[in-house]
């Protein structure tokens, strides 16, 4: 099928089901290009819980669509490949959450937002990588758990007062660039400013000159006065940098930084999800009313 052929395919399926697009940052440029809304995850799950439309179809990895579909239970949320999860997100189960807590009786457990519904429920509060420092820094206590993300976590023990007791999960991607790699951007790149994500390695952050999270790259972007940037975090966030700032060069900081499964989303998949294929995400009612309790802790901070 064409390409144009698809766009009008996918369009009339739209107006059909009452259904919007969300993709997320990382994903591919003509999965982006199709979307109603590109953003971070709790952004785009915000989205879809205001938006009138009765199907979400969340371009994106599973937890995302499951966030989705906890703010916003009566509408039909789709994920176009069954197989997008989230290695970090899968490194704590609620099962081990609950042995943790049960060694650490009477601490807050402050979860990512890449996490599962089932974590999510059995945690206080959530959080994102833009307002991780200000939501641990809004609890009482002196200790705090933070799963799954211990490179998010450092980054938060480093710019908060309080003792912060980290899961032993990361992002692959991020986990896996190294300061070598900003050096070698700076030197392919000496008149650039280096951003990266709070997700790398806290020796990658001490390197670059601003850590900020996808969102908070989007943002600045439109505002810096410099003409060049490396970014240290997944590449595809380069393809909506550089359509949204033709004025400005904006340089993965490893071509290779390249998430496997955001990249299962595919034009042909997002079709056949609106066509009625697609799996549906939902989460039961109970797990879901506590997993939002965390949310809206967050949200409320």
């Amino acid at each position: 099928m064409r390409y144009e052929e698809l766009r009008e395919r996918l369009a009339r399926l739209k107006a059909a089901r009452r259904a919007v697009i969300l993709a997320h940052n990382y994903q591919a440029g003509p999965v982006q290009d199709i979307a109603d809304f590109v953003g971070d995850s709790l952004e785009l799950s915000r989205k879809a819980a205001a938006v009138e439309a009765e199907t979400i179809v969340f371009c994106g990895v599973h937890f995302m669509a499951e966030t989705a579909a906890i703010l916003a239970p009566s509408k039909t949320v789709l994920l176009p490949d069954a197989g997008a999860g989230c290695p970090m997100a899968d490194m704590i189960t609620a099962d081990e959450l609950r042995r943790w807590k049960e060694r650490h009786p009477g601490r807050k457990v402050v979860c990512y937002i890449n996490t599962s519904a089932e974590v999510k429920a059995e945690s206080d509060v959530c959080c994102t990588s833009a307002n991780a420092v200000r939501v641990v820094e809004s609890l009482p206590d002196e200790e705090v758990l933070f799963v799954p993300d211990k490179n998010l976590a450092a980054f938060v023990a480093r710019n908060s007062r309080k003792k912060i007791i980290a899961w032993d999960g990361y992002c692959y991607v991020h986990h896996h660039i190294y300061p070598a790699d900003v050096a070698a951007g700076r030197r392919e790149h000496p008149e650039a400013e280096v951003w990266a994500h709070p997700e790398c390695r806290p020796e990658v952050i001490d390197l670059a000159d601003k850590a900020l999270s996808t969102g908070q790259m989007i943002a600045e972007a439109r505002r810096t006065a410099r003409r060049e940037v490396v970014v240290a975090t997944e590449a595809g966030i380069t393809y909506r940098l550089k359509k949204e700032n033709p004025g400005k060069e904006f340089h993965p900081v490893k071509h290779t930084a390249l998430c496997a499964n955001m990249k299962k989303t595919t034009l042909p998949k997002v079709l056949a999800a609106l066509e009625g294929g697609g799996t549906r995400i939902t989460v039961p009612e109970d797990i879901r009313l506590r997993a939002l309790g965390a949310i809206e802790q967050m949200i409320r901070i």
